[in-house]
């Protein structure tokens, strides 16, 4: 491992392999990336991997919008795979939700996405075996689905690795190393390494890093279960991505076959005991909630399941800033069930914060550090809170 960098990330989720990446394509190659497991082995690896542009904020709408482009031609912008499949994407709420479902789309319309509201009739003919109730109201993404977390995370560090950056793996920060307000070195298990800019894109470990240097950052770790479901193909050789806000739950299909179920309450938990199981009440419940919304998937089967981790702020939001008072500080953290989506353009608004000193593809300042304390958190349209 080198022992000097320009740069050094701490973290190698998809978060900081965007980074790594993007900020080669700056022209800063003298970089290290520090991950204390595999890349994508935490939260990314776990994730649903939706593509959705459905969002209350245009700075999220947007990146999400941006990031949608870069999955598409993946192998242009970035190199490697994506392995993203259009499935287009479903939003259905209850009619108490409309006034927040209308001034999402008008919002995201305005922006320039491609979304429209849609009836049931409109239903009928997009996707015909969703079953909706007459008082849902629904909006319709034709060109969102998902992706592969593997795929796009190792493409990044690929890459970047290509244009000069070091990634060290099983090899866990241990120290920020900070005197005369600025940082001087990031400590590793394999060493030290002099550098004047840390990053810190470490999911739900982001908080103990962070204070380890006095920066108290409020984030909480929440559970997220996940099953997949081999479906009837004779009966339901495919379907849409669906935000199923009515129900607080969402799917998507996975291959040719399964469908991922993401689902459970929002339970607080602690970083290195949760259960990283499912809860198979808590499963057969969302099941059947999945059987009302598609009925064919009566006879689906379980065939396994997980739990990751959303690591949320108060108004389900990152935190994507230089952190006050530490020179040479950033963190790109909080994502609350945000982050595979948004991270190609958190790579390219982060990059361009730490080059240039401001974003100027996005301008990520409603995202700022300093928002809580200022009493300026983002808003949801919804209860259901991983769609603010």
């Amino acid at each position: 491992m080198k022992s000097t960098a320009d740069v050094v990330i701490i973290g190698g989720g998809v978060i900081g392999a965007s980074i790594l990446f993007n900020l080669g394509r700056l022209g800063v190659t003298d970089t290290l990336l520090v991950e204390k497991d595999l890349l994508g082995s935490g939260s990314t690896g776990r994730s649903q991997t939706i593509c959705r542009m459905h969002y209350s904020n245009p700075v999220t709408a947007t990146m999400a919008w941006e990031s949608l482009g870069i999955f598409v031609h993946f192998g242009e912008v970035v190199g490697g795979e994506s392995g993203f499949v259009e499935t287009g994407y479903l939003v259905v709420v209850n009619e108490e939700d409309r006034n927040g479902l209308e001034r999402n789309v008008g919002m995201q319309y305005d922006l320039g996405i491609d979304t429209m509201q849609i009836t049931a009739d409109d239903l009928r003919d997009i996707a015909p075996m969703v079953s909706v109730g007459e008082d849902e109201v629904m909006a319709w993404e034709p060109q969102s689905g998902y992706a592969d977390a593997h795929m796009v995370t190792s493409s990044y560090g690929i890459r970047a690795r290509e244009m000069g950056a070091e990634i060290a793996l099983k090899n866990p920060a241990t120290e920020i190393v900070v005197s005369g307000g600025r940082v001087r070195a990031v400590v590793t298990a394999e060493g030290r390494v002099e550098t004047p800019v840390a990053v810190v894109a470490s999911g739900p470990w982001s908080k103990g890093v962070l204070a380890q240097v006095g920066v108290d950052v409020p984030l909480v770790p929440v559970r997220h279960q996940v099953a997949s479901l081999s479906r009837p193909m004779d009966k339901l050789p495919l379907h849409p991505t669906v935000g199923d806000i009515a129900q607080s739950f969402s799917f998507r299909p996975d291959g040719s076959s399964l469908t991922l179920m993401g689902f459970g309450p929002e339970e607080e938990v602690e970083l290195e005991t949760y259960n990283q199981g499912v809860d198979m009440d808590v499963m057969a419940d969302a099941l059947g909630r999945l059987t009302r919304r598609i009925p064919a998937m009566a006879e689906a089967e379980f065939r396994r399941g997980w739990s990751g981790l959303f690591t949320t702020t108060p108004d389900w939001h990152p935190i994507l800033d230089a952190v006050p008072g530490i020179e040479g500080l950033y963190c790109a953290v909080g994502f609350s069930g945000h982050g595979f989506k948004l991270a190609p353009m958190v790579g390219v608004t982060m990059s361009e914060l730490i080059v240039e000193g401001i974003s100027s593809t996005v301008d990520i300042s409603p995202l700022r550090f300093t928002r809580f304390e200022e009493g300026d958190l983002l808003e949801s349209s919804y209860r259901y809170r991983v769609l603010a």
